[in-house]
């Protein structure tokens, strides 16, 4: 039996009254979070450092009755996200949830990566993550029912081979997350990760606006059978192998509102039962 495939608009409006902020979201899964959170009702600034992503961004919404805003912004780097923060906040007038979605996935043989590959997927997806964070925590500490989503992945905990970098990266956002849970729990500040598997999306198809960033995918001689453990179970009723991104959207839009208000320090795997 498959799994049936959704609306992409759902009939809740969990968001009405929050105000958002989601990096990443000019493709992919930020993009697919970033027209949940407006399907429910939100206020969402969608930032990315792909104009034109965001652009595709806009156009897929439509009429949101001005509930959508955008910010280009590269969240490597340290001037760029204070810049964006502040915009976004200038916009929002405050903030309820941040989702940093944004990031980069290099693959390739160990012997073959290099300095300034390594260096720039830690840059990106970690030090990306704990700047967005920091720029954010201000407003987040006045914000209603205060939630911070963070995207490690399954590569974080079990083994995806050519993704050395991805993973440690991964890693470090999984246990930063958990830390940060711990540190602001007395302020109801709420931390939480996903980890998707098995998801299509710009980063892992090589498409979309993310193709730019993303860089190539797995090496031309890699070995295919070392991902035969890490196929997902469930059976998607179109027949696809990687589900689209509105599965993960959908977790993260519970985790970004009040319906998770009592779930902090933790992550939720989205992988179709890959890695049971």
């Amino acid at each position: 039996m498959s799994v049936p495939i959704p609306s992409p608009s759902p009939n809740l409006a969990r968001y009405v009254g929050r105000r958002a902020v989601i990096t990443g979201g000019g493709s992919g899964i930020g993009q697919a979070c970033v027209l949940r959170m407006l399907a429910e009702g939100g206020r969402v600034v969608a930032a990315d450092i792909s104009a034109d992503g965001l652009q595709d961004t806009v156009a897929m919404a439509g009429d949101v009755d001005g509930r959508l805003t955008t910010v280009v912004m590269n969240i490597a780097d340290e001037e760029s996200v204070e810049a964006g923060i502040r915009e976004a906040l200038a916009v929002l007038g405050g903030l309820d949830t941040l989702v940093n979605a944004a990031g980069i996935l290099r693959s390739s043989h160990l012997a073959q990566t290099t300095l300034a590959d390594f260096e720039q997927v830690l840059r990106v997806n970690l030090v990306g993550t704990f700047l967005v964070t920091r720029a954010a925590i201000a407003a987040l500490h006045e914000g209603n029912g205060p939630s911070v989503v963070n995207f490690s992945s399954t590569s974080a905990q079990f083994a995806h081979p050519y993704m050395a970098a991805y993973a440690a990266s991964k890693g470090g956002v999984l246990a930063m997350t958990h830390a940060w849970a711990s540190e602001f729990a007395k302020a109801g500040i709420r931390f939480n990760s996903v980890q998707p598997g098995s998801i299509s999306s710009g980063m892992t198809d090589g498409t979309g606006a993310a193709r730019q960033s993303v860089g190539p995918g797995l090496p031309e001689d890699a070995d295919y059978s070392l991902f035969a453990k890490v196929a997902p179970m469930l059976p998607l009723s179109d027949g696809a192998i990687f589900a689209r991104p509105d599965a993960v959207a959908g977790v993260v839009a519970m985790l970004g509102c009040d319906d998770a208000y009592f779930v902090t320090g933790t992550e939720v795997r989205v992988d179709g039962g890959s890695h049971m």
